[in-house]
């Protein structure tokens, strides 16, 4: 790469990076209360929520795991996309609506913990405590996931250490979330989503029209890749396919249920015509993100074949095709600068919303729900802010090794997520007879499974490399069966938790 076109990438993302900062600072004088810094006073409009829920869902994950995984073992790889659409989907359609509704009603809830305890009546604070602390724990592996993202970006676009490009990525996330809140977050994922769109969509299919398409075959083959295992979905990296492999791909679609920073979006939507609009955008742009995504692993293998042979670290891949495709030439280096920033935004735009979560958790739940029940509004944002210095810096030392995966790193927060409170989320919203004690028991079994299956090793190794399941299956049916014998074996909800439920039902 030429010093100019080096440095026109780096004025691009400088501007982009000063852009973001601009908007936090520029939203920081409307966060008078937590409801704005943690919610923006639910007043998100039908296109900032669905691209940001969209942004903040997908990470670095999209433009680096995903095309990186089919690169390195063909289209067996896109069951996982296959999972989460579906996932999306279902999300959109039978949950923003119910979720949004039902924390209005459950006396104005701002977080997710808050809404378990007012829909269950935990006077207690029994499950704000349990799903705070199971928030911080899952969010401070999923930022580690985006920092490490982050890092492998510039070490590999500027050749930079990697432990420097960790911080800077890591300081610029922290400064505009920092300062602006919810509204900042939402604004700037709305960018940064229709940035990803742009990237994902442009570069694919420039880089084949360079390439040519009678070229893709003979490139792929010289790679060692047999094309017809490679192009077949039963097949990763020429072996066939387990039905076990399959299922814990679709799996990744459950995870959506119990994603905070995702249905905290939901809660956020201004009305029901806002909330309309969102649905068709956010399915359109994952279906349109998810599937180029997977194109581009499968075109990067043949287009950088003879360019790059057969690279070390396969989640680099779109990396490794915008430097190619468009840095040769310096009059269009701006442009590789443009999409090398979509990564980055990629990468931020689940970062801060994760830190936000993260930090609404520990002040609004546990600091103001249990520690200091009168705290006012102005030590309940000053603990938020304080918190998200606290978890960046965590995430900072858990994504410290290069050698970090995007992949491993998200799966494992993921998974966390999903079967900890997907299954309560749903039974919540849609099973009147869940209680107080089966919502505890969904919770922990969820959360308990995931880290028994994928950190405890039984005879050397654990369950989930035993058996090759991923973790958030079992998770989300023990979880679920957690929360059906329970609720039915103990004493049914009051009949004020039941009305307030069929009131919710009924209403248009």
């Amino acid at each position: 790469m030429s010093t100019s076109s080096l440095v026109m990438i780096m004025l691009a993302i400088a501007i982009y990076l000063l852009v973001m900062i601009f908007i936090g600072a520029m939203f920081m004088k409307k966060n008078n209360n937590s409801e704005d810094y943690f919610l923006g006073g639910r007043s998100l409009n039908g296109f900032v929520a669905a691209l940001s829920a969209g942004a903040s869902d997908m990470s670095g994950w999209m433009l680096m795991g995903l095309p990186g995984s089919i690169y390195a073992l063909g289209t067996g790889q896109v069951w996982i996309g296959i999972g989460l659409t579906l996932g999306t989907i279902a999300n959109w359609l039978f949950v923003a609506g119910p979720l949004r509704k039902y924390t209005i009603k459950a006396n104005n809830s701002l977080t997710l913990p808050e809404f378990f305890v007012n829909r269950y009546r935990d006077e207690k604070k029994v499950l704000l405590g349990v799903s705070s602390a199971v928030i911080v724990i899952f969010f401070v592996v999923y930022t580690a996931s985006a920092f490490a993202s982050g890092g492998k970006l510039f070490n590999s676009v500027f050749g930079m250490d990697y432990h420097l490009a960790l911080i800077i990525g890591a300081m610029v996330i922290l400064v505009y979330t920092f300062m602006g809140g919810f509204l900042a977050v939402c604004t700037t994922d709305f960018i940064q989503g229709l940035l990803m769109l742009i990237a994902v969509l442009t570069v694919p299919i420039v880089a084949l029209l360079i390439m040519g398409g009678d070229n893709f075959t003979a490139n792929l083959v010289s790679t060692g890749v047999d094309p017809s295992s490679f192009f077949d979905p039963m097949q990763e990296g020429g072996t066939k396919i387990s039905a076990v492999s399959i299922l814990s791909s679709l799996a990744w679609g459950l995870g959506y249920f119990g994603m905070p920073h995702i249905l905290v979006r939901f809660m956020a939507i201004k009305d029901k015509s806002e909330l309309k609009k969102s649905k068709s955008i956010a399915i359109l742009w994952v279906v349109l993100g998810l599937g180029f995504a997977c194109f581009i692993g499968i075109l990067g293998r043949a287009y950088l074949a003879t360019k790059l042979g057969v690279m070390d670290d396969p989640e680099k891949v779109f990396i490794e095709m915008i430097k190619k495709v468009f840095t040769e030439d310096t009059n269009i280096a701006l442009l590789a600068g443009l999409f090398i920033a979509a990564i980055l935004a990629a990468i931020m735009s689940t970062a801060d919303s994760q830190l936000l979560v993260a930090s609404s958790a520990i002040s609004e739940d546990l600091y103001k729900g249990i520690i200091k029940k009168d705290a006012d509004e102005t030590s309940v944002l000053t603990v938020g802010r304080a918190a998200t210095i606290i978890v960046a810096i965590v995430a900072l030392v858990i994504a410290w090794n290069p050698d970090s995966s995007v992949m491993k790193l998200v799966s494992d927060a993921w998974a966390g997520f999903g079967a900890a409170f997907g299954p309560l989320v749903l039974c919540s919203l849609f099973w009147k007879r869940t209680n107080f004690a089966g919502a505890f028991a969904g919770i922990i079994v969820g959360a308990v499974t995931v880290i028994i299956w994928d950190y405890i090793p039984f005879t050397g190794v654990t369950i989930g490399e035993s058996t090759g399941l991923y973790s958030l299956l079992p998770g989300f049916v023990l979880s679920l069966v957690a929360i059906i014998i329970v609720s039915l074996c103990t004493k049914a909800p009051s009949a004020e938790i039941v009305k307030e439920f069929e009131e919710v039902k009924e209403e248009k």
